[in-house]
C-alpha cells in the first residue's frame, strides 16, 4: 500500500470515528403546534342529584324502576309510618278536643260563663236593693245597720263578678292556647307523615334506584339518582397548576371508557372557582358539541383542552433543553450555552420566541 493510499484510509476511519461519537445537532423547525391541558372526570346527567330518604324505617312501596321518567312531586318510594301514623292520630285526637273547648260547645267555658251571668244578675239585685235602701235612709227611714249590711252585700256581689270575669277570660285564654298548641302538633304531626312519601322534586328520569321493598331505610340515606333525560355534562378534574390556563369556550377532545378509542368534542361551560384540598384540582364542566356518546352516565373520560394553537411555530424537541430556557449550540465548532424565550409548549415540543433560528445548530441532550 503506497503511502498516500494509507493516509487517505487514516482519514476516511477518523472522520467515521468522530462522526459516530461526536454530539448530534438538530435545528429548529417550522410546525403547528397545539397546547393542552390533560384533564380527567366521568359523564353525568344534567342536574343530576341523589334523592334521600327524610327518616328512619322500611321501604313498603317502590313505585319507579330504572330508566323511569318522572315529574316533579311524583311519589317514588313509600316508607312505613306507623309511628308517625299514631303521632298525627293522636295530635288529631287533641286538636279536635281543644277545637271543641274554644266553641259555643264548650263544657269549660260555658260553665264559666254561666257563673259570669249569675254573678251579673246577682250584682244587679243587690245594686237595686242597696240603692233602694239609700234613698229611703235620706227620707230617714230605716236603720243605718240595713243600710251598711246590703252594701256590703252589693261590694261583695262586685267583687264575685270580677273574680267570675277573670275565670272566663283565663279559661278563654288557655282554651285558645291549648288550641293553637294543638294546631302546631298536628301540622307537625302531618308533615312529619309527609317525611315517610319520598317524591321526586324535579321532572327527570330515575338513572338508579338504591332500595328494595323489605329494606331497611336511614335518615339521609341515597335511595335513588335521578337526572335530566338526555342531556348530558362533563365534570372534570384539572390541576390547579393548570386552572389559570382554563377559559370558557375552550374547545376540549375527550375519550370515555365507555366508547373505545372515539373522540367526542366539547367546549368549557362553567370553572368552579374553590379548589379541591383533597387531590388539589378545580373542577370544570364541559358540554358536548356534535355527537355525543350513548346515555352512559359516570362513564370515565380523559381530556385534553386546547388552551392555545400557532401555525407554523418555530419550535424545539423538548428533550434538548438543558433547563427551562436555556440550550447548549455550536458556535464555531464550540458548545455554548444559550438562554432561549419560549412561548407554547406540548408534551413533545416547546415554542421558540427569541435566542436561536432555523440556522442554529442546538446539541441534542439524547447524546454525550
Amino acid at each position: 500500500m503506497t503511502y498516500p493510499t494509507r493516509i487517505f484510509l487514516v482519514s476516511i476511519l477518523a472522520f467515521a470515528w468522530y462522526s459516530c461519537t461526536a454530539p448530534a445537532a438538530i435545528y429548529p423547525e417550522r410546525k403547528d403546534i397545539v397546547e393542552t391541558v390533560y384533564a380527567s372526570g366521568k359523564i353525568i346527567s344534567e342536574n343530576e342529584y341523589n334523592l334521600s330518604a327524610l327518616c328512619n324505617g322500611t321501604i313498603v312501596k317502590k313505585l319507579v324502576s330504572d330508566g323511569d321518567t318522572v315529574r316533579k312531586g311524583q311519589l317514588l318510594y313509600l316508607v312505613s309510618d306507623e309511628d308517625a301514623r299514631q303521632k298525627a292520630e293522636a295530635a288529631l285526637k287533641n286538636f279536635t278536643v281543644s277545637s271543641t273547648n274554644i266553641s259555643d260547645r264548650s263544657p269549660l267555658l260555658n260553665d264559666l260563663k254561666l257563673s259570669l251571668q249569675n254573678a251579673e244578675i246577682r250584682v244587679r239585685n243587690d245594686s237595686l236593693v242597696y240603692y233602694r235602701w239609700k234613698e229611703l235612709w235620706s227620707e230617714n227611714i230605716g236603720t243605718r245597720n240595713n243600710l251598711d249590711n246590703v252594701y256590703a252585700n252589693y261590694q261583695v256581689s262586685l267583687n264575685q263578678k270580677k273574680i267570675a270575669e277573670q275565670r272566663y277570660m283565663s279559661g278563654l285564654n288557655d282554651a285558645e292556647l291549648s288550641h293553637s298548641n294543638a294546631k302546631s302538633q298536628l301540622t307537625a304531626a302531618r308533615k312529619g307523615m309527609e317525611d315517610y312519601y319520598i317524591r321526586s322534586n324535579r321532572n327527570g328520569v330515575v338513572y338508579q334506584t338504591l332500595k328494595e321493598v323489605g329494606e331497611a331505610v336511614r335518615n339521609n340515606e341515597v335511595v335513588a339518582l335521578v337526572g335530566t333525560s338526555g342531556r348530558l355534562l362533563i365534570r372534570l378534574a384539572v390541576d390547579q397548576q393548570d386552572i389559570d390556563k382554563i377559559r370558557l369556550g375552550q374547545q376540549v377532545l375527550l375519550q370515555a371508557d365507555a366508547t373505545g378509542s372515539r373522540v367526542f368534542q366539547a367546549v368549557i361551560s362553567y370553572i368552579y372557582p374553590v379548589m379541591n384540598e383533597v387531590d388539589q384540582t378545580f373542577r370544570i364542566e364541559a358540554r358536548f358539541t356534535g355527537e355525543t356518546p350513548p346515555s352512559f352516565i359516570h362513564s370515565q373520560v380523559e381530556a385534553n383542552i386546547i388552551v392555545q394553537n400557532k401555525g407554523r411555530a418555530l419550535v424545539l424537541p423538548r428533550t434538548v433543553f438543558a433547563a427551562k430556557d436555556s440550550l447548549w449550540i455550536y458556535d464555531k465548532g464550540k458548545e455554548k450555552k444559550v438562554f432561549v424565550q419560549t412561548g407554547i409548549s406540548t408534551l413533545d415540543y416547546v415554542e421558540i420566541v427569541a435566542g436561536v433560528n432555523e440556522k442554529t445548530p442546538v446539541k441534542s441532550m439524547d447524546k454525550k
